[in-house]
């Protein structure tokens, strides 16, 4: 079975902390509630989450739908988002099958990227890892006052959205956004096979989610 790889990384930095970590924890499991209704993600999606603030965390390895279990996550720290770029690129190193001249292996990872600050660490370092391996889609969520021209050497020219706030609205709306994308490309692969590799293959961003242009 080829694996579709679904990789959160979430910014859990102190200026997170309060309503802002407990709608990210409600959308964790918003998401993985959503797509074990659909039996294209339960066929193909595994979920990793991984965490950044004063350092980065895999707090849930690539994990099937039905054995995943939301994450303990506290806000505290800075936002070490260099290292979970680097994270995210060993973890898939090390976990997604690559395709040989016998077998076909896992589709290329989704990324899924929040963040609500500038980077505290070295991410350029961090950067050059990421763009080591290979990927499907990226996005990379700006809330409040993030960094969007970091966002955009990480995710693309195409790939940066922003919530102008972290209310439990918008960050709602985004999970909802995830849940819907994920479904959109679980079906893609299951269906065609093909891999969606733009926001223009991904349904429509709601009204509280701003493309960054």
């Amino acid at each position: 079975m080829r694996r579709l790889p679904v990789y959160l990384l979430l910014d859990t930095s102190g200026s997170m902390s309060g309503e802002p970590i407990e709608q990210v924890k409600n959308g964790v499991q918003m998401l993985v509630a959503g797509l074990r209704q659909d039996p294209y993600a339960l066929e193909t999606a595994y979920l990793s989450v991984i965490t950044f603030d004063s350092e980065a965390k895999e707090v849930v390895p690539l994990t099937e739908l039905t054995a995943f279990q939301p994450p303990t996550i506290q806000a505290k720290g800075g936002t070490s988002l260099g290292a979970a770029l680097s994270l995210v690129a060993d973890s898939a190193k090390r976990n997604v099958a690559k395709t040989t001249a016998t077998d076909k292996g896992d589709w290329r990872p989704m990324i899924f990227l929040m963040t609500d600050g500038k980077p505290t660490d070295d991410w350029q370092k961090g950067l050059s890892r990421f763009k080591q391996e290979k990927w499907g889609i990226i996005v990379a969520c700006a809330v409040d006052s993030a960094d969007t021209a970091s966002l955009k050497q990480i995710a693309g020219e195409q790939g940066v959205v922003r919530l102008d706030t972290s209310d439990s609205s918008a960050i709602t709306a985004f999970f909802k956004w995830v849940t819907a994308s994920v479904s959109t490309s679980s079906k893609s692969v299951e269906q065609g096979g093909k891999e969606v590799t733009g926001l223009g293959e991904l349904p429509p961003p709601p009204k509280e989610i701003k493309v960054v242009v």
